[in-house]
């Protein structure tokens, strides 16, 4: 059995139906498990649950030869956060494989670590340190920005005339990976114990400014802009009332500024199965 924690979002389907496909048994806990209809059909399991609820993680992980970690905290339902879901939901993973003696494939991000700007990825950074020290077989993927969720994003911020924006200036390169390179990756990692103690970095083939995904997505139209004034403002004064707003003005401060180029090239060296799918092939 392998249990896929978080296995209704973009990246969860994509590895669950993975699995299925390849004749493996799943079981996936989420929030949302109980309306994965279509999981279901397919052959998984489905147990509705929080991650942050550690005696229920312990429920569904128990009899599991291995789980995956996959649950993000920095956008969703029920106020979750990536303390609360990304540092502290993973140890509750991690701990329950430890009393199962499941393996654990922990997703995380490229430049996950203590001084990153972001939460998400300091969040991230703390899960994999406390995997690492935790004494379970363990494999960590990392990924770059997903283009499908950032797609999201962006579509649902049109406007009338079809029009999306963009935060901040649009014009930083940027490397975006899909969630079906990520998700192979995953199961990989979770089908093959040669890859346990490896951290594997995946990414895009190459690298893409927030405007020109915005034309990707909205063809013939150009993006609308919010300052990275109003983006800074956003951050402080939207965390008590709005935090994954303030997470993901954040988020995009970041994408705005830092260097979030990525070379795949090593991870290909390394990994040649990986795959390699250009953005214009994940949107369609």
């Amino acid at each position: 059995m392998i249990t896929v924690v978080g296995g209704t979002g973009h990246l969860g389907r994509e590895v669950v139906r993975r699995l299925l496909a390849d004749g493996n048994a799943v079981r996936v806990y989420a929030k949302g498990a109980a309306s994965a209809t279509d999981l279901a059909e397919a052959g998984a399991e489905l147990v509705p649950g929080d991650i942050r609820d550690a005696a229920a993680v312990a429920r569904a992980v128990e009899g599991s030869a291995v789980t995956v970690c996959a649950a993000q905290g920095l956008a969703g339902t029920g106020k979750p956060s990536p303390a609360t879901v990304d540092r502290d939901g993973n140890r509750n993973v991690v701990d329950a494989a430890a009393r199962s003696g499941a393996a654990v494939v922990l997703v995380s991000v490229v430049g996950a670590g203590p001084d990153h700007p972001v939460e998400l990825h300091r969040m991230k950074g703390e899960a994999e340190a406390y995997l690492r020290g935790s004494g379970v077989p363990w494999t960590i993927v990392r990924g770059t920005a997903f283009v499908e969720t950032w797609c999201d994003v962006l579509r649902s911020s049109a406007n009338r005339a079809g029009r999306v924006q963009v935060f901040g200036r649009g014009r930083n390169p940027v490397n975006f990976v899909s969630v079906r390179d990520i998700g192979q990756a995953v199961v990989r990692a979770a089908v093959d114990p040669t890859l346990r103690e490896q951290v594997i970095e995946v990414g895009g083939p190459g690298q893409l400014t927030l405007d020109e995904l915005a034309r990707l997505v909205a063809p013939g139209t150009e993006p609308r802009h919010v300052p990275r004034t109003a983006l800074r403002l956003m951050r402080v004064l939207a965390r008590p009332v709005q935090p994954q707003l303030a997470r993901l003005a954040e988020a995009a401060l970041a994408m705005d500024t830092m260097d979030t180029t990525f070379d795949p090239a090593p991870a290909h060296a390394a990994y040649p199965w990986l795959p390699s799918t250009r953005v214009e092939a994940a949107l369609s």
